[in-house]
């Protein structure tokens, strides 16, 4: 398997967050995290991601154990995500917003490569030609000198996901990538998602729309309070009358996290 959740947990104060939860993702596919508000499926990404050190457990990616690593540890062994806030820098231009997301470049003046030798300023020249052809990639070509916070939402969103393509992760977790969008917007994004796979990417995904999650989703881990209540089809998950009632009756009282 290419990325396990073994009998993972974590706590903050007398709050069980995630509960013992445990599944498997597979190269190549994309699995989706469902249930109600509060599940815990936000918890379960920033666990994975090094945002969150688990209470007990184990993650490991390619057999390797990365439970409690740093965030940009794990981004360069091959797995990176989006977030629901998007967290992207709205004051700066939607290519510097892309140059900024290539691991170790936190730090370094990618964007002023006049004061770089020769020989760096060639492998940044390469770093923003990738960077150009990424913003084609997701629709995003004309705007690579616009202001971020001048993009629409949906535009936001492919940004995002340009972000994530920058780092050459082979794992890419989208944390409710169609959320808040209309038909338009989703009809840009969801071929985006689907192609990615083509591409070898293996995409882990957080989503409410059933209708997306139906139609796009290889296997489904059902959550409620950090617990993983069912893993399946889409309809196999939804055939069940205590997950319907738990999903559409929000049976999540408390927890951290989506």
């Amino acid at each position: 398997m290419l990325l396990r959740v073994e009998h993972v947990s974590v706590r903050f104060g007398g709050i069980v967050a995630v509960n013992d939860s445990h599944f498997t993702v597979r190269e190549n596919e994309i699995p989706c995290l469902i249930g109600p508000n509060g599940a815990g499926k936000t918890t379960l990404f920033n666990l994975i991601t090094g945002f969150l050190t688990p209470t007990s457990g184990s993650i490991y990616f390619r057999d390797k154990n990365i439970t409690g690593m740093k965030p940009e540890t794990i981004v360069r062994l091959g797995i990176a995500r989006t977030f629901q806030n998007l967290r992207l820098f709205n004051d700066m231009t939607v290519l510097e917003n892309l140059l900024l997301a290539v691991p170790g470049r936190h730090n370094q003046s990618i964007i002023r490569p006049l004061f770089l030798r020769r020989h760096l300023r060639k492998a940044e020249d390469e770093i923003i030609n990738r960077a150009m052809k990424t913003l084609e990639y997701v629709g995003l070509g004309g705007k690579a000198l616009e202001i971020t916070d001048n993009l629409s939402y949906a535009e936001q969103k492919l940004l995002s996901i340009g972000r994530l393509l920058m780092t050459e992760a082979d794992v890419l977790l989208l944390d409710e990538p169609a959320s808040g969008l209309d038909k338009n917007s989703l009809d840009r994004i969801m071929p985006l998602i689907q192609d990615l796979r083509r591409q070898n990417k293996t995409i882990l995904l957080i989503e409410h729309n059933m209708d997306i999650v139906r139609g796009i989703a290889d296997q489904v881990v059902f959550l409620n309070q950090g617990q993983v209540l069912g893993i399946g089809t889409a309809e196999e998950i939804m055939s069940n009358p205590a997950h319907t009632e738990i999903y559409f009756g929000g049976g999540a009282h408390h927890g951290e996290g989506a």
